[in-house]
């Protein structure tokens, strides 16, 4: 099965950015849309941005115009561009489709201080 990894997190003040990356092992963006989601603790995993197999996305209310996503479908990787951040964006960060999920990859933690 196609793993998903994800990497690009971190400690950030509030206003600062960060980018995401989303690594797969096999040849799965071209072939699926493909979202980000996010868990903070105490709370359900959310999405926050999708992407489909033509380019077209969508966002989360709380992340429009903040956040951006995309993908290189030559490399398997998929990004999220997150500027603006907010201490509400604290959250570990996954990678999946959006339909047939796969395994959920270990996530990436990003961490905004107020």
């Amino acid at each position: 099965q196609v793993r998903l990894v994800e990497s690009g997190g971190g400690l950030v003040q509030a206003g600062g950015s960060l980018r995401l990356s989303c690594a797969a092992s096999g040849s799965i963006f071209t072939l699926n849309d493909m979202g980000w989601y996010r868990q903070a603790p105490g709370k359900q995993r959310e999405l926050v941005a999708a992407i489909t197999t033509v380019g077209s996305t969508n966002y989360a209310d709380s992340v429009k115009g903040r956040f951006t996503i995309s993908r290189d479908n030559a490399k398997n990787t998929m990004y999220l561009q997150m500027n603006s951040l907010k201490p509400e964006d604290t959250a570990v960060y996954y990678c999946n489709k959006r339909r047939y999920l796969l395994t959920w990859g270990q996530g990436t933690q990003v961490t905004v201080s107020s």
